[in-house]
Protein backbone atom coordinates (compact mmCIF):
# COMPACT_ATOMS: atom_id res chain seq x y z
CA UNK A 1 0.00 0.00 0.00
CA UNK A 2 1.53 3.15 -0.79
CA UNK A 3 2.09 5.92 1.47
CA UNK A 4 -0.85 8.59 2.49
CA UNK A 5 -0.45 12.00 1.16
CA UNK A 6 -1.23 14.89 3.29
CA UNK A 7 -4.40 16.87 3.11
CA UNK A 8 -5.40 20.17 4.12
CA UNK A 9 -5.47 20.05 7.53
CA UNK A 10 -7.82 23.45 8.07
CA UNK A 11 -10.93 24.02 5.76
CA UNK A 12 -10.68 27.61 4.14
CA UNK A 13 -12.75 29.66 1.95
CA UNK A 14 -11.50 29.40 -1.47
CA UNK A 15 -9.53 25.82 -0.68
CA UNK A 16 -8.16 24.83 -4.23
CA UNK A 17 -8.90 20.84 -3.42
CA UNK A 18 -12.16 20.57 -5.95
CA UNK A 19 -10.41 22.91 -8.17
CA UNK A 20 -7.12 20.65 -8.62
CA UNK A 21 -7.59 18.95 -11.76
CA UNK A 22 -8.03 21.89 -13.64
CA UNK A 23 -4.68 23.40 -11.81
CA UNK A 24 -2.90 20.31 -12.40
CA UNK A 25 -4.10 20.33 -16.67
CA UNK A 26 -2.40 23.93 -16.52
CA UNK A 27 1.00 23.10 -14.75
CA UNK A 28 4.08 24.63 -16.75
CA UNK A 29 5.94 22.10 -19.26
CA UNK A 30 8.80 22.69 -17.65
CA UNK A 31 7.47 21.70 -14.11
CA UNK A 32 6.28 18.21 -16.03
CA UNK A 33 9.71 17.87 -17.75
CA UNK A 34 11.66 18.44 -14.25
CA UNK A 35 13.08 21.38 -14.68
CA UNK A 36 11.87 23.59 -12.21
CA UNK A 37 13.28 22.83 -8.52
CA UNK A 38 11.90 25.73 -6.59
CA UNK A 39 8.54 25.99 -5.31
CA UNK A 40 6.26 29.08 -4.01
CA UNK A 41 2.95 30.08 -2.40
CA UNK A 42 2.62 33.48 -1.24
CA UNK A 43 -1.15 32.79 0.06
CA UNK A 44 -0.69 29.27 1.62
CA UNK A 45 -4.51 29.24 3.56
CA UNK A 46 -5.49 25.57 3.38
CA UNK A 47 -2.62 24.61 1.30
CA UNK A 48 -4.25 22.11 -1.26
CA UNK A 49 -2.20 23.04 -4.14
CA UNK A 50 1.11 22.54 -2.42
CA UNK A 51 0.09 19.30 -0.67
CA UNK A 52 -0.85 17.88 -4.10
CA UNK A 53 2.48 19.22 -5.64
CA UNK A 54 4.86 18.50 -3.03
CA UNK A 55 3.55 14.44 -3.42
CA UNK A 56 4.70 14.28 -7.08
CA UNK A 57 7.42 16.61 -7.53
CA UNK A 58 10.74 16.55 -5.99
CA UNK A 59 11.50 20.59 -5.29
CA UNK A 60 14.76 21.17 -3.86
CA UNK A 61 13.80 24.81 -2.05
CA UNK A 62 9.92 25.30 -0.95
CA UNK A 63 8.93 28.40 0.49
CA UNK A 64 5.05 29.15 1.54
CA UNK A 65 3.32 31.88 3.49
CA UNK A 66 0.46 33.86 4.69
CA UNK A 67 -0.58 37.02 5.97
CA UNK A 68 -2.44 35.48 8.58
CA UNK A 69 -0.42 34.57 11.79
CA UNK A 70 -2.38 31.69 12.99
CA UNK A 71 -2.30 29.85 9.69
CA UNK A 72 1.44 30.34 9.46
CA UNK A 73 1.93 29.75 13.37
CA UNK A 74 -0.03 26.46 12.96
CA UNK A 75 2.15 25.24 9.87
CA UNK A 76 5.07 26.01 11.84
CA UNK A 77 4.00 23.92 14.84
CA UNK A 78 2.91 20.96 13.14
CA UNK A 79 6.29 20.55 11.07
CA UNK A 80 8.34 21.20 14.44
CA UNK A 81 5.88 20.09 17.72
CA UNK A 82 3.45 17.69 16.18
CA UNK A 83 3.75 14.87 18.91
CA UNK A 84 2.99 17.43 21.68
CA UNK A 85 0.45 18.85 18.86
CA UNK A 86 -1.66 15.58 18.77
CA UNK A 87 -1.77 15.05 22.40
CA UNK A 88 -3.23 18.42 23.42
CA UNK A 89 -5.59 18.22 20.19
CA UNK A 90 -6.74 14.42 21.30
CA UNK A 91 -7.96 15.39 24.68
CA UNK A 92 -9.86 18.38 23.32
CA UNK A 93 -11.38 16.13 20.84
CA UNK A 94 -12.49 13.41 23.56
CA UNK A 95 -13.74 16.23 25.86
CA UNK A 96 -16.25 17.69 23.27
CA UNK A 97 -16.86 14.71 21.89
CA UNK A 98 -18.75 13.44 25.28
CA UNK A 99 -20.42 16.74 25.86
CA UNK A 100 -24.15 17.16 24.93
CA UNK A 101 -25.24 19.93 22.36
CA UNK A 102 -25.52 22.55 25.13
CA UNK A 103 -22.09 22.20 26.14
CA UNK A 104 -20.75 21.74 23.03
CA UNK A 105 -21.62 25.25 22.52
CA UNK A 106 -20.56 26.53 25.81
CA UNK A 107 -17.06 24.72 25.32
CA UNK A 108 -16.34 26.20 21.81
CA UNK A 109 -17.15 29.79 23.00
CA UNK A 110 -14.48 28.97 25.71
CA UNK A 111 -11.82 28.20 23.36
CA UNK A 112 -12.40 31.01 21.11
CA UNK A 113 -12.20 33.25 23.94
CA UNK A 114 -8.95 31.39 24.84
CA UNK A 115 -7.99 31.89 21.32
CA UNK A 116 -8.60 35.45 21.20
CA UNK A 117 -6.57 36.37 24.12
CA UNK A 118 -3.65 34.25 23.11
CA UNK A 119 -4.05 36.45 19.99
CA UNK A 120 -2.61 39.24 22.37
CA UNK A 121 -0.12 37.81 24.42
CA UNK A 122 1.44 35.62 22.34
CA UNK A 123 4.88 36.35 20.15
CA UNK A 124 4.76 35.00 17.02
CA UNK A 125 8.47 35.17 15.95
CA UNK A 126 9.97 33.06 18.58
CA UNK A 127 8.42 30.01 19.86
CA UNK A 128 6.77 28.90 23.32
CA UNK A 129 4.13 26.41 24.71
CA UNK A 130 1.38 28.76 24.17
CA UNK A 131 1.91 28.00 20.15
CA UNK A 132 0.72 24.94 20.47
CA UNK A 133 -2.17 25.27 22.70
CA UNK A 134 -2.99 28.19 19.90
CA UNK A 135 -2.59 25.59 17.04
CA UNK A 136 -4.70 23.12 18.94
CA UNK A 137 -7.58 25.79 19.44
CA UNK A 138 -6.84 26.96 15.83
CA UNK A 139 -8.05 23.57 14.49
CA UNK A 140 -10.62 22.70 17.00
CA UNK A 141 -11.88 26.28 15.77
CA UNK A 142 -12.12 25.72 12.12
CA UNK A 143 -13.44 22.23 12.78
CA UNK A 144 -16.56 23.19 14.79
CA UNK A 145 -17.28 27.03 13.72
CA UNK A 146 -19.98 27.78 11.34
CA UNK A 147 -18.71 26.50 7.57
CA UNK A 148 -14.92 25.61 8.93
CA UNK A 149 -14.59 29.31 8.12
CA UNK A 150 -11.60 31.56 9.73
CA UNK A 151 -12.64 35.01 9.57
CA UNK A 152 -11.71 38.20 12.16
CA UNK A 153 -13.18 41.41 12.81
CA UNK A 154 -11.19 44.35 12.52
CA UNK A 155 -9.47 44.29 15.96
CA UNK A 156 -7.85 40.70 14.67
CA UNK A 157 -10.31 38.84 16.71
CA UNK A 158 -11.60 35.48 15.64
CA UNK A 159 -15.73 35.91 15.14
CA UNK A 160 -17.09 33.06 13.59
CA UNK A 161 -19.95 31.40 15.89
CA UNK A 162 -20.45 27.70 16.44
CA UNK A 163 -21.36 25.24 13.69
CA UNK A 164 -23.89 22.33 15.02
CA UNK A 165 -21.43 19.23 13.93
CA UNK A 166 -22.66 16.07 14.84
CA UNK A 167 -19.06 13.53 14.97
CA UNK A 168 -16.26 16.53 13.67
CA UNK A 169 -12.75 14.80 13.49
CA UNK A 170 -10.77 17.67 15.28
CA UNK A 171 -7.58 15.34 15.59
CA UNK A 172 -6.51 13.37 12.52
CA UNK A 173 -3.79 11.84 13.65
CA UNK A 174 -2.48 10.38 10.22
CA UNK A 175 -2.92 13.55 8.82
CA UNK A 176 -1.41 15.37 11.15
CA UNK A 177 1.97 12.99 10.65
CA UNK A 178 1.34 13.23 7.24
CA UNK A 179 1.48 17.02 6.78
CA UNK A 180 4.47 16.80 9.02
CA UNK A 181 6.30 15.01 6.62
CA UNK A 182 5.31 16.93 3.91
CA UNK A 183 6.78 20.27 5.78
CA UNK A 184 10.24 18.79 6.05
CA UNK A 185 12.85 21.42 5.14
CA UNK A 186 10.11 23.79 3.89
CA UNK A 187 10.45 27.65 5.02
CA UNK A 188 7.27 28.99 6.42
CA UNK A 189 7.22 33.05 6.55
CA UNK A 190 4.07 35.13 7.59
CA UNK A 191 3.37 38.27 5.55
CA UNK A 192 2.54 40.67 2.54
CA UNK A 193 2.90 38.18 -0.65
CA UNK A 194 6.25 40.75 -2.20
CA UNK A 195 8.51 39.22 0.69
CA UNK A 196 8.75 36.12 -1.47
CA UNK A 197 10.56 38.17 -4.16
CA UNK A 198 14.16 37.43 -3.36
CA UNK A 199 13.12 33.72 -3.16
CA UNK A 200 11.89 33.59 -6.89
CA UNK A 201 14.08 33.13 -9.94
CA UNK A 202 13.92 31.39 -13.29
CA UNK A 203 13.49 28.07 -11.89
CA UNK A 204 10.30 28.63 -9.44
CA UNK A 205 6.89 27.76 -10.04
CA UNK A 206 4.75 30.26 -8.29
CA UNK A 207 1.29 29.73 -7.49
CA UNK A 208 -0.89 32.30 -6.15
CA UNK A 209 -4.05 32.44 -4.71
CA UNK A 210 -5.13 35.38 -3.16
CA UNK A 211 -8.30 36.33 -1.68
CA UNK A 212 -10.45 36.36 -4.29
CA UNK A 213 -11.92 39.66 -5.75
CA UNK A 214 -15.80 39.80 -4.60
CA UNK A 215 -18.65 39.24 -6.91
CA UNK A 216 -20.81 40.91 -5.54
CA UNK A 217 -21.68 43.31 -2.95
CA UNK A 218 -22.83 40.74 -0.32
CA UNK A 219 -20.30 38.35 -1.46
CA UNK A 220 -17.26 40.34 0.00
CA UNK A 221 -15.66 37.76 2.07
CA UNK A 222 -11.77 38.47 1.96
CA UNK A 223 -11.11 39.18 5.61
CA UNK A 224 -8.68 36.71 6.21
CA UNK A 225 -6.59 39.22 8.42
CA UNK A 226 -6.72 42.60 9.44
CA UNK A 227 -6.19 44.00 6.23
CA UNK A 228 -8.43 43.96 3.49
CA UNK A 229 -7.30 42.64 -0.08
CA UNK A 230 -9.02 44.84 -2.37
CA UNK A 231 -8.99 46.39 -6.12
CA UNK A 232 -5.70 48.34 -5.31
CA UNK A 233 -4.08 45.11 -3.69
CA UNK A 234 -4.84 42.82 -6.48
CA UNK A 235 -3.35 45.83 -9.29
CA UNK A 236 -0.32 45.85 -7.02
CA UNK A 237 -0.47 41.61 -7.27
CA UNK A 238 -0.64 42.23 -11.50
CA UNK A 239 2.49 44.38 -11.42
CA UNK A 240 4.02 41.63 -9.07
CA UNK A 241 2.91 38.86 -12.05
CA UNK A 242 4.52 40.88 -14.28
CA UNK A 243 7.82 41.55 -12.64
CA UNK A 244 8.37 37.53 -11.95
CA UNK A 245 7.55 36.82 -15.60
CA UNK A 246 10.02 39.73 -16.21
CA UNK A 247 12.70 37.28 -14.51
CA UNK A 248 11.14 34.10 -16.11
CA UNK A 249 9.54 32.31 -13.29
CA UNK A 250 6.65 29.81 -14.04
CA UNK A 251 3.31 31.67 -12.52
CA UNK A 252 -0.28 30.47 -12.09
CA UNK A 253 -3.01 33.19 -10.46
CA UNK A 254 -6.70 31.56 -9.64
CA UNK A 255 -8.96 34.54 -8.63
CA UNK A 256 -12.92 34.86 -9.24
CA UNK A 257 -14.54 35.77 -12.65
CA UNK A 258 -16.24 38.86 -12.71
CA UNK A 259 -18.30 37.61 -15.64
CA UNK A 260 -20.41 35.37 -13.27
CA UNK A 261 -22.44 38.40 -12.30
CA UNK A 262 -21.73 41.32 -14.82
CA UNK A 263 -20.40 40.41 -18.41
CA UNK A 264 -18.89 43.53 -18.94
CA UNK A 265 -16.45 43.67 -16.25
CA UNK A 266 -13.23 42.96 -17.45
CA UNK A 267 -11.35 43.28 -14.47
CA UNK A 268 -9.20 41.04 -14.46
CA UNK A 269 -8.77 40.60 -18.16
CA UNK A 270 -7.34 43.97 -18.79
CA UNK A 271 -4.84 43.49 -15.67
CA UNK A 272 -3.36 40.30 -17.19
CA UNK A 273 -4.28 41.00 -21.24
CA UNK A 274 -0.95 39.94 -22.17
CA UNK A 275 -1.03 36.65 -20.42
CA UNK A 276 -2.98 33.49 -21.02
CA UNK A 277 -6.39 33.71 -19.36
CA UNK A 278 -8.45 30.64 -18.98
CA UNK A 279 -11.94 30.06 -17.38
CA UNK A 280 -12.57 27.18 -15.62
CA UNK A 281 -16.12 25.36 -13.22
CA UNK A 282 -15.89 25.15 -9.86
CA UNK A 283 -17.58 25.11 -6.84
CA UNK A 284 -18.60 27.55 -4.81
CA UNK A 285 -18.45 25.94 -1.47
CA UNK A 286 -18.70 28.53 1.13
CA UNK A 287 -21.79 30.24 1.08
CA UNK A 288 -24.31 30.45 4.02
CA UNK A 289 -27.50 29.01 1.99
CA UNK A 290 -26.89 26.21 0.14
CA UNK A 291 -28.76 27.91 -2.78
CA UNK A 292 -25.36 29.74 -3.09
CA UNK A 293 -23.54 26.83 -3.89
CA UNK A 294 -23.03 25.70 -7.12
CA UNK A 295 -20.97 26.29 -10.70
CA UNK A 296 -19.27 29.38 -11.12
CA UNK A 297 -16.63 30.16 -13.15
CA UNK A 298 -13.24 31.43 -12.27
CA UNK A 299 -9.77 32.19 -13.12
CA UNK A 300 -6.74 30.61 -14.04
CA UNK A 301 -3.99 32.75 -15.25
CA UNK A 302 -0.93 31.45 -16.99
CA UNK A 303 2.17 33.24 -18.03
CA UNK A 304 3.49 30.05 -19.97
CA UNK A 305 6.77 29.69 -19.06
Amino acid sequence: MSELAAKPFLKWAGGKSQLLPKILDNLPQRLKDGKIKKYAEPFLGGGAVFFYLSSIYNFEQIILNDINSECILTYKVIQQYVDDLIKILSEIESEYINKNDDKRQEMFYERRDMFNDEKTKIDYNNFSDMWISHAANMIFLNKTCFNGLYRQNRKGQFNVPFGKYKNPTICDIDNLKCVNKALYGVKLTCGDFEILTSFIDENTFVYMDPPYRPLNNTSNFTDYSKEPFNDESQKRLAAWFYYLDSIGASLMLSNSDPTNSDPDDDFFDKLYEDFTINRVDAIRSINSKGSGRGTIRELLILNNK
